[in-house]
């Protein structure tokens, strides 16, 4: 429990409380406007921020009447789904709120498949027709969401699961949810199909993809890989090669190898003794699905604390390690497939810059974006190719965790759940443009500050405009291309 004495950070000070706060919050699922609310802070935001660049973030957070987010000036949330409210099928929206991605729909829309990690008992489970396990509350969900930020249909997607915390997008229009447990004969990777909701498929574990306490999953394009981390002490970093990389519908079901990750230099196999930048060549080590722990131990794999949120763009594998560090704050990963090499990008040294990092996601001018869950107000936090962080937005509902966090297909929506008491939020406002070169740059080291270009702000601009790296348009502008 936190101390109410001198010394409150600043999140400690926002902190809000109170049953009559949260009820009157969760009133409605109205559209929240920050654009005229708190002259002050609203002009400091317009002073400092940057929204067409993203570099470095989007100014002052602008505190919210209503106790829910606090936002930057200029954006706009409203409520979407709420755990208790009537589906349109009629069942109730279930509990637990967690993993999410999006898929482009059909005449604009966008469809958000969410993750409930319910366990055995809940007031709102996922009631699903065709369940794997009678027993257990967990499962998936489906939203249909229209361009002005409406549902036109939500219903259940698979059922019969437990704790299902994170997971994946496949290549292929499909969401692989994942169990975050060892016990009950449950602890599994199931594909579902947003467009086939509780079809046989989401009701078949994918074995070959390990029996172990998962939390997230992302696929590298290129090759058909998977990358999968593991939430327990310790923690494992997996892969999972298929027998059939077609990135099909079916194509995982036919199985596959999975390996744990090894350092064979190092005279430890603690992650705890890594540091900022250190890069090391990984080795794969294959293990035995229904043992797949037990074997990562035994063949001295890379011990993390708790593996958390992944992602994967531009040739990288992200992933976080949420109470690793000196400070047990967190630290952020990415490993190299194309060279097999593992870094420690970010290590948090100060709760106020990065406390517990949980799901993550990466924007579409090329920030990942991190979900806190951690004690107080959690916040999503960017994350810059510079290795610099700010934050996007703060929960001040009632501490409880973000996750879930995704981009719609166009970019221009923002969705995230907040788990307890459970709604899910659509956010949009004066984003950055989509930057594919910024995303690449979040994959190559910076050179060091002695060594890298000199930019003016005239070809800064002109990168932005044309959508390359900084790097990419001083190499242009040295071997002579008329640039300006």
């Amino acid at each position: 429990m936190k101390s109410s004495k001198a010394g409150l950070n600043r999140r400690d000070f926002l902190k809000v409380g109170g049953m009559s706060t949260l009820a009157m919050a969760l009133g409605t699922t109205g559209v929240y406007s920050l654009a005229g609310v708190g002259s002050k802070a609203a002009a400091a935001a317009n002073n400092h921020m940057n929204p067409t660049s993203g570099f470095g973030g989007y100014g002052p957070l602008v505190k919210d009447p209503n106790g829910i987010l606090d936002l930057p000036h200029g954006f706009q949330y409203k409520i979407i789904s709420k755990t208790g409210d009537k589906m349109s099928n009629g069942d109730l929206v279930p509990a637990m709120l967690d993993g999410m991605a999006a898929y482009r729909g059909e005449k604009n829309t966008t469809i958000l498949v969410r993750n409930h990690e319910n366990s055995t008992n809940s007031q709102y489970p996922v009631n699903g027709k065709n369940p794997w396990n009678n027993g257990a509350a967990g499962g998936t969900t489906a939203l249909i969401v229209g361009q002005n930020h409406e549902v036109i249909q939500e219903y259940v997607t698979s059922s019969g699961t437990i704790r299902n915390c994170a997971g994946g997008a496949s290549t292929w229009g499909t969401w692989l949810t994942c169990e975050e447990t060892r016990s009950m004969g449950h602890g599994f990777v199931f594909e579902v199909n947003p467009l086939d909701p509780e079809n046989e498929m989401s009701r078949t574990p994918i074995r070959d993809m390990g029996y172990f306490s998962h939390e997230a999953c992302a696929v590298d394009p290129a090759t058909g890989i998977w990358y999968l981390t593991e939430d327990n002490n310790p923690s494992f970093l997996y892969r999972f090669t298929p027998h059939d990389r077609s990135q099909t519908l079916g194509s995982l079901q036919k199985g596959g190898i999975l390996e744990a990750a090894a350092i064979d230099e190092l005279p430890t196999n603690s992650a705890s003794t890594f540091n900022n930048g250190q890069k090391f060549g990984v080795v794969w080590k294959r293990v035995n699905p229904e043992r797949a722990k037990d074997d990562a131990r035994g063949l001295g794999c890379i011990q993390f604390k708790r593996l958390e949120g992944a992602f994967f763009s531009a040739g990288v594998f992200w992933f976080d390690d949420t109470n690793a560090g000196d400070g047990n704050l967190g630290r952020v990963y990415r490993y190299f497939p194309a060279t097999n090499t593992l870094e420690l990008f970010y290590e948090s040294t100060d709760k106020n810059d990065l406390e517990m990092p949980d799901n993550i996601a990466m924007t579409p001018w090329g920030d990942l974006w991190i979900a806190e869950d951690g004690p107080g107000n959690d916040r999503i936090i960017g994350l810059t190719p510079e290795g610099n962080v700010y934050t996007f937005a703060e929960n001040t509902l009632n501490g409880s965790e973000f996750a879930g966090p995704t981009f719609s297909p166009d970019g221009n929506t923002f969705f995230v759940n907040i788990q307890t008491p459970g709604i899910t939020l659509a956010i949009w406002g004066p984003f950055s443009r989509r930057n594919a070169a910024r995303q690449r740059a979040m994959g190559h080291a910076e050179p060091p500050a002695g060594l890298a270009p000199v930019v003016s702000d005239k070809l800064s601009a002109m990168a932005e405009a044309q959508g390359m790296s900084l790097l990419e348009a001083a190499a242009l502008e040295r071997h002579g291309m008329p640039i300006l």
